[in-house]
């Protein structure tokens, strides 16, 4: 099968990192840049953690420091409720010996796609502030990206609405004016939104037996998780805790595992409904209206959640 050049732009986070894990892990995964943004902790500490993961995975590619803020507005407090004050799970974490390369994230981005047009597939689990820049500075690279995977947004599927408000993701929530942009543009766009990761979920019992069959990578697994499972029994009551942003990594790798449909997006960007993302579905007739001429996306509305769960193990464990 075709190898999948990718570029990983992350706002680490403890789903953020077992993710980058299934990267640098994965056979058929060249992860050939490393981007940060805001988020799940500062810009400093997402950029530190990143650093932190390119030594401890052993990965090669590039990592580049992000957004610190949204297009507009300033930043939210990071949630250090659900990843811990590190962003990590609050694990130790030892000197980082590993260094930023010296470009700002959207010129990497522009830089790695534009020396491999038409081979790149960004698979964004952020905010999308770093791809709102790097396609103001060179729109020309609209055209010359593979595929964007998305992890973010709630489209009212299977009943999932907002993990922030009732109505708002908090990726989307956080810089819904990039997201607008970059969901309108003519990229090839695939998203995986809570309706099919809140679908998706490790068990303490999964975890504990990728412990013990993965070696050092079930370990770490385990040990950042530990912290994000407690803030997912205490705040939802689940025996374990939502796939996140590994569902983006399998909807690239593996978009036989999801159902989806297609259409023109649009995110809201004030007043309480800000950060809702809402698509106008192909083929259904409005009147005129805010997503004319918009192209169309695509979303994952259904998931084989056995699967998924199987791909990530079977990566890890190398079967």
């Amino acid at each position: 099968m075709q190898t999948l050049k990718v570029i990983y732009d992350t706002d680490p986070g403890v789903d953020d990192a077992m993710a980058l894990l299934l990267l640098a892990r994965h056979k058929r995964v060249d992860l050939i840049g490393v981007t940060t943004v805001f988020g799940n902790a500062d810009i400093a500490t997402t950029t530190r953690n990143a650093l932190y993961l390119k030594q401890k995975l052993g990965f090669s590619a590039p990592v580049a420091q992000g957004a610190g803020a949204p297009l507009v507005g300033e930043p939210d407090a990071p949630p250090t409720f659900v990843h811990g004050l590190n962003g990590l799970g609050d694990i130790d974490l030892p000197p980082i010996s590993a260094s930023a390369d010296p470009r700002p994230a959207h010129k990497l981005i522009i830089d790695l796609v534009t020396a491999n047009p038409g081979e790149v597939t960004i698979i964004a689990v952020g905010r999308m502030t770093n791809l709102e820049r790097a396609m103001r500075e060179a729109p020309e690279i609209v055209g010359l990206v593979k595929q964007i995977v998305v992890m973010g947004g709630a489209f009212g599927r299977n009943g999932h609405t907002g993990n922030v408000t009732p109505v708002a993701e908090a990726n989307i929530w956080g810089d819904p004016d990039a997201a607008d942009i970059v969901f309108g543009a003519a990229w090839p766009i695939a998203i995986a939104g809570l309706d099919v990761t809140q679908a998706t979920v490790m068990s303490e019992t999964y975890v504990a037996r990728l412990a013990a069959d993965a070696g050092e990578d079930g370990a770490f697994v385990r040990a950042i998780s530990a912290f994000y499972q407690n803030f997912h029994r205490e705040s939802a009551g689940l025996d374990g805790f939502y796939v996140h942003d590994s569902s983006a990594v399998a909807l690239a790798l593996h978009p036989e595992f999801y159902q989806t449909e297609t259409g023109a997006i649009r995110v809201v960007t004030e007043g309480i409904a800000i950060g809702q993302t809402i698509i106008k579905p192909d083929g259904r007739n409005y009147p005129p209206g805010a997503w004319d001429g918009r192209p169309s996306q695509t979303i994952a509305v259904g998931v084989d959640a056995e699967a998924v769960l199987r791909f990530y193990r079977d990566t890890l464990v190398g079967e």
